[in-house]
């Protein structure tokens, strides 16, 4: 996990296949952000390496704090 421009890279070990590492995304960022899974939602690029995600319940300063105390 870091950054990449104005965007943040996630990797998972999950295949992408059946929907599961979407899944382990929406997972990864939920227990990171500590956001309950149903509040992360990836709104665009279901099918593709690059995706954008609907955070509900915490603003972009608190999430990007979050994310780089994990890295």
């Amino acid at each position: 996990m870091g950054r990449h421009g104005d965007a943040w890279k996630v990797r998972v070990s999950e295949a992408a296949e059946d929907g599961k590492a979407n899944d382990a995304v929406v997972q990864l960022l939920a227990n990171v952000l500590q956001l309950p899974e149903r509040r992360v939602e990836i709104v665009s690029g279901r099918a593709s390496r690059d995706k954008v995600v609907l955070l509900i319940g915490i603003d972009e300063d608190r999430a990007a704090l979050a994310l780089a105390k994990a890295v």
